[in-house]
């Protein structure tokens, strides 16, 4: 059943993508690139996140779930403003993005209320893991997992000894291969709808701040 396999795209993305020592990014194909996104990357980055939105949560939320999760999520420009967000190309085509911030808010875009740009201490707190998304197109390819190693490197080159994140149904397959473990089982009903989401964190290993090929 249709059901069934695009649940496995997201388990495949997880098992498929290389672990944190294996020293290259792809399979026979070209290999992921990935660099720091840029304001001249957002107009190509919305279509990417309504797209993952819209075919990668639908497997796991009806229809009414989904809509309401597209308040929820979304790419915030201050993660590119801090110079904290990275996109992936596969093969010259944008296939993913995401980032870390050393600041308060855990999830939503620029259109979610409450966000929170206080600036957390990395001597007592974890830094954030913020908006992940992956192209349909480019799944099963390890981009979730480039980025992880990209914002877990650069959140412990700034001190940071923990990260956490909100995720998704469709997200966490991904996060539990890397490592991550749920600290609080949530929901999000800001919207009047009902978004079930999974507060999720690890240490970073001390030698994280080395990120490996790009």
């Amino acid at each position: 059943m249709a059901l069934r396999d695009d649940r496995q795209v997201a388990r495949d993305e997880a098992d498929s993508s290389p672990g944190r020592g294996a020293g290259r990014w792809h399979d026979r194909r070209m290999p992921l690139t990935s660099r720091l996104a840029t304001p001249a990357d957002l107009a190509a980055l919305t279509p990417l996140v309504d797209a993952a939105i819209g075919r990668l949560l639908s497997p796991w939320l009806d229809p009414a779930q989904v809509e309401a999760s597209r308040a929820i999520m979304g790419v915030d420009t201050r993660l590119v403003d801090d110079g904290t967000y990275f996109v992936v190309e596969d093969d010259g085509a944008l296939a993913g993005c995401g980032g870390w911030s050393r600041r308060a808010t855990l999830y939503g875009g620029d259109h979610t209320e409450g966000r929170d740009d206080a600036l957390l201490d990395p001597a007592t707190q974890p830094a954030r893991i913020r908006a992940m998304y992956t192209h349909p197109d480019h799944t099963r390819r390890g981009v979730g997992r480039l980025v992880l190693r990209r914002c877990e490197a650069a959140a412990a080159a700034a001190g940071f000894t923990r990260v956490e994140l909100m995720a998704t149904v469709a997200g966490r397959p991904l996060y539990e291969a890397a490592g991550y473990v749920v600290d609080e089982e949530l929901s999000d009903s800001s919207t009047g709808v009902v978004i079930p989401l999974a507060r999720m964190s690890r240490s970073l290993a001390p030698d994280a701040a080395s990120p490996g090929p790009p």
